[in-house]
């Protein structure tokens, strides 16, 4: 066929039928390749940039699929860095104006006004709507890329890998729970959340805030102001002697124990607190995740709320005296919002301490099981917002892309627990460490099969 008498390029004009086809063509052309629309009936220079840009795009979509088949760790790696979010940005960006300029382009090619009078706002509505949605797509993935960025930059830190110790990743999870009627801040939830390299298997150790006695690894600066554990002869430096005070006692009273804490993206405090958790477990503790629990309710609502298996009343008190209930929550399945979340996971009063611990470990595990990727990215922006306000912490962007690769073996796998309760033949108030550290240990040591003779 001639040049002169291609229909594409050339149609016959005066044809209402065989513009019609010709502008359908175009169109379903420019969806499926765009470019190719303007190299048979536009400018082929045009034409020829945009097909080397959709081609440009499947090569990329090609080769980072084959890699996460791979090596995925190293996908999410990139992909969970903030440097590599900006490039995703940009590059959705330059292709969603790419789309938009090519389909306006396209529509132009079609002579709409050539076409049957009741195909035109068929054409015209079809291209409309496909530029609209791919578009808006190549935006909104710009945009979310744009705040897991900033989002990343302002909760983790900039800092190489580690490797785990004896196959384990540990990390200390804090609950901080400030008030107006508090020195500083006051972890009432300490979890180590130990977590097997290899299998994702995630073992959660909780320590009671009231733990007495609490020994120090020995390169510790603590351990040399008590010797015989934290308060021995109530020699502490604060109104009171256990576990979750020595966050507060470090970082008001000897902040300069901890000098590298600040630029390595911690605390005193909190290195006071995980010095402590190193000597309660024989664990090392490679990062930890501080919580504040007055933004916690800011996340849940993010999420959508948690569903929470209520398993005993649960008071909610409105004065000092403990007189006057606001209300209760009742046993059975409940979904609750921030507000009721933070209560049940705060209400200390008719029940024990050890009962609040449970109920904490309990919402943590129900926000696991809604922060789902689905979840997440439908309301990334709201969850986004309120988790670089209510998470600090020191793991590294270098190490993300590993532990979202862990984090999918550790779904398959139920969460063991181990509290450090009477429950569990240990009195926090007067602690045997030899065997916490043994039930720590029996629970961490996989159980090997009895021989067969």
């Amino acid at each position: 066929m001639s040049i002169a008498t291609n229909p594409i390029r050339n149609p016959e004009s005066g044809s209402a039928r065989v513009m019609t086809k010709r502008a359908w063509w175009l169109v379903l052309l420019n969806v499926l390749l765009p470019g190719s629309a303007q190299v048979l009936a536009g400018s082929r220079r045009v034409g020829r940039f945009g097909l080397r840009c959709t081609f440009t795009l499947i090569g990329l979509v090609v080769v980072v699929g084959l890699a996460y088949l791979f090596w995925p760790e190293f996908v999410l790696t990139a992909f969970t860095n903030s440097i590599g979010l900006w490039v995703a940005a940009a590059v959705l960006v330059f292709y969603g104006i790419v789309w938009v300029v090519l389909t306006l382009d396209t529509l132009r090619l079609v002579r709409l006004v050539k076409a049957g009078p009741g195909a035109r706002p068929l054409i015209a509505g079809f291209a409309t709507v496909i530029m609209v949605v791919i578009a808006g797509t190549a935006g909104y993935g710009a945009y979310v890329a744009a705040t897991a960025s900033d989002f990343l930059s302002s909760v983790f830190v900039a800092g190489p890998t580690v490797p785990p110790v004896d196959g384990r990743y540990n990390i200390m999870l804090l609950g901080g729970d400030a008030g107006a009627d508090r020195s500083g801040l006051r972890p009432d939830s300490i979890t180590v959340a130990s977590i097997d390299a290899t299998t994702g298997q995630v073992t959660m150790i909780g320590l009671p805030r009231n733990l007495a006695y609490v020994p120090f690894v020995a390169d510790s600066p603590l351990a040399a102001v008590y010797p015989n554990g934290y308060g021995y002869h109530d020699t502490c430096r604060v109104d009171a002697c256990m576990l979750n005070s020595i966050y507060t006692e470090v970082e008001l009273k000897s902040p300069d124990m901890y000098p590298k804490a600040i630029d390595a993206g911690s605390e005193p405090g909190i290195e006071g607190m995980r010095d402590a958790a190193e000597g309660i477990t024989g664990l090392t503790i490679q990062y930890y995740g501080l919580i504040d629990m007055q933004g916690f309710s800011e996340l849940i609502d993010a999420l959508g709320g948690v569903d929470i298996n209520v398993t005993e009343r649960v008071p909610v008190h409105t004065d000092d005296t403990f007189t006057t209930v606001l209300f209760w929550f009742e046993p059975g399945m409940q979904h609750m919002d921030g507000y009721h979340a933070l209560w049940y996971a705060r209400s200390r009063h008719g029940t024990s301490d050890y009962s609040r611990m449970e109920r904490q470990h309990q919402l943590q595990e129900a926000i696991l099981a809604q922060a789902s990727p689905a979840n997440v990215l439908a309301k990334f922006e709201s969850v986004a917002s309120a988790g670089s306000q209510v998470v600090k912490t020191d793991i590294p962007q270098s190490m993300l892309g590993y532990f979202v690769t862990l984090a999918a073996k550790t779904k398959t796998h139920p969460i063991n627990t181990v509290e450090l309760t009477p429950a569990n033949n240990v009195d926090p108030e007067n602690p045997d460490y030899t065997v916490i550290r043994s039930l720590i240990d029996a629970a961490l040591t996989p159980a090997t099969a009895t021989p067969t003779p």
